[in-house]
């Protein structure tokens, strides 16, 4: 047993140290976001928490709200892309959502913080991913990538 609140300790302070490396995002249209941890969920009311890539949820994500797409990095070698449906930001908060190949999925940022939480709901399955964000140098001719 104490093996094991070893092991939980030092989860939780990399997490820690991880979300506390987030970035004010205020006035930042772009975006990388690192994926910290994440639960997933199914209907019977089983749930689980993994790492991200054991989720297939990428490591990091590219996020342009001017371009209105969330999209893997070049390093990642997946080629990934989504459009982003919506987009609000107020009172400091960063919200927008979209749906794609039966997943709708909806990512709330702190711009102080830039802490995230994103949901992704399919039929009979959920997964809640927190992580953090930092801004990613304007590029002319970005939108293009």
């Amino acid at each position: 047993m104490g093996k094991a609140k070893i092991f939980v300790s030092v989860v939780v302070l990399v997490l820690a140290g991880q979300a506390a490396s987030a970035d004010d995002l205020r006035g930042s249209n772009r975006f990388l976001c690192a994926a910290i941890q994440a639960t997933a969920c199914v209907e019977d009311g089983e749930c689980g928490i993994d790492l991200p890539w054991n989720l297939n949820i990428p490591g990091f994500i590219e996020v342009d709200l001017e371009a209105k797409r969330i999209s893997t990095t070049r390093a990642s070698g997946e080629n990934r892309a989504t459009p982003i449906e919506h987009v609000i930001r107020e009172e400091g908060v960063i919200v927008f959502h979209g749906f794609e190949m039966g997943r709708a999925f909806s990512w709330v940022i702190s711009e102080q913080t830039g802490r995230a939480t994103v949901a992704v709901a399919t039929d009979g399955a959920a997964v809640a991913v927190f992580g953090a964000c930092t801004p990613m140098a304007e590029a002319a001719g970005s939108a293009g990538r």
